[in-house]
């Protein structure tokens, strides 16, 4: 007996060897991340990984979501397998967090498994502009739900402040418009941050985009020879990086707030007229539409307030407007109706407090909710 005991001992190694090394890994969904659902209330959940020590040919791929209100049993999985790995899609319900695993099995032996813990399938925003749709506030936010997340390109993680992928370490309005938006529409809500604080829409343009006077800050822009100058295209290419990494129809609507650097600059040849900026948002807007191949909507801020006493530019102001008339923005929220101790340093300067900042994305929410709920009414 303890013969024959130690001798199973001397091959134990081999055998955890070689159980060891069959290995799944998952690229993708990433953990955190909120996919966009559809009209069907329903999400196409991509999902990538790679294979070690597995010969694939005849294996079977299943998987499986587990959350806190349900469990879906195990389900073949129609997997295409190639030398870097397996790829291929789920339909899956709204809702989140939910648990996505995958195993690999042969001769109905499991050979090796993966998940991530943090799928969601609800609501996506990319949100863009200048230091107010960024990380400028005086005081961060959290998520208070625990089901707003945020994506930076690369990764997603909970959506609090600072975002990733946006400008600034302070507060944003993000956190307590997504909380707003878990409670209304019982989903996860995803963001994904563009804005870059001092940004006149001209540094948003596509590169080698003209304009006859430049921005108060010239880093992103470039003089031409005859006296012209012109955009270097790099915040326009990084949020043009960002749509395309969400996919078609990957998120509902872009949410728009800038406009504080092209009114009234203190040098006034920095100044960007109504009718200009009108030109270049839109010009914006629909050529980002055409790179990315669907027609997003947009939802456009009235944006122009600096200091007390400079609290507003009814020529950006308008051109904002225009916008919303001639259908090629939604309505957004009037920021520059946030004043006193709804501004930073009790209402001196031109970001939001934290109270501002809960403000703010009441009142997007306003704005958003009861467009977003006839989507939802309409297209199921």
């Amino acid at each position: 007996m303890n013969h024959l005991f130690f001798t199973l001992l001397a091959y134990l190694p081999v055998l955890t060897t070689a159980l060891s090394a069959a290995e799944m890994a998952l690229t993708e969904p990433l953990d955190y991340q909120i996919v966009q659902r559809n009209a069907l209330n329903q999400g196409v959940v991509g999902i990538r990984g790679t294979l070690s020590g597995i010969d694939p040919t005849g294996a079977r791929f299943e998987t499986r979501l587990v959350s806190e209100d349900h469990t879906i049993p195990w389900q073949s999985w129609e997997a295409q397998v190639g030398k870097d790995g397996f790829q291929g899609s789920l339909t899956a319900p709204a809702g989140g967090w939910q648990r996505l695993e995958v195993r690999v099995s042969k001769n109905g032996q499991v050979l090796a498994g993966a998940g991530v813990d943090h799928l969601g399938i609800g609501e996506v925003f990319v949100v863009a502009g200048q230091s107010n749709s960024a990380n400028h506030g005086e005081e961060k936010q959290s998520t208070q739900t625990g089901r707003v997340a945020s994506f930076d390109g690369t990764s997603w993680q909970l959506a609090n402040d600072p975002q990733p992928g946006a400008s600034g370490r302070g507060g944003s309005f993000m956190p307590p418009l997504g909380d707003a938006m878990v409670r209304h529409f019982r989903v996860p809500v995803g963001f994904i941050p563009c804005g870059i604080g001092a940004t006149s829409v001209r540094e948003w343009l596509p590169k080698n985009t003209t304009f006859p006077n430049p921005p108060t800050i010239l880093t992103r822009v470039a003089q031409l020879p005859g006296g012209a100058w012109a955009s270097k295209g790099e915040a326009y290419a990084a949020f043009l990086t960002r749509l395309k990494a969400a996919g078609p129809h990957g998120f509902r609507a872009v949410l728009w707030h800038q406009g504080e650097s092209d009114a009234n600059q203190k040098d006034p040849t920095r100044t960007l007229t109504g009718r200009l900026y009108r030109e270049y948002l839109e010009k914006m807007i629909c050529d980002s539409r055409k790179e990315i191949g669907w027609e997003a909507p947009w939802f456009v801020a009235l944006v122009s307030y600096h200091v007390p006493g400079d609290e507003a530019s009814s020529d950006i102001r308008a051109a904002q407007k225009s916008l919303w008339t001639d259908g090629i923005a939604l309505e957004g929220p009037d920021s520059d109706a946030l004043k006193g101790n709804l501004r930073e340093r009790q209402g001196q300067g031109v970001h939001f407090s934290g109270s501002g900042l809960r403000e703010h994305a009441a009142r997007w929410m306003e704005k958003v909710s009861p467009w977003l709920e006839e989507q939802v009414r309409t297209k199921r």
